[in-house]
């Protein structure tokens, strides 16, 4: 058992796997983190631009 239990420790088979798990992991949380603001910021931006439209006259009432 000892000798098999030394033999995984050593050995690095996956060591990149585990890498690209932690590195992919981290890429989407930074892009989750700076979306967030955005897509609720949009929204009100969204409403305002809505607003203003339907302020507008068309100009075809007489």
């Amino acid at each position: 058992m000892q000798r098999w239990l030394k033999k995984f420790i050593r050995k690095t088979d996956g060591a990149v796997t585990v890498e690209w798990v932690t590195l992919s992991a981290a890429v989407i949380g930074l892009g989750m983190l700076v979306l967030w603001p955005v897509a609720f910021s949009t929204e009100s931006s969204t409403q305002g631009v809505a607003d203003y439209i339907e302020g507008i006259d068309v100009g075809y009432d007489r």
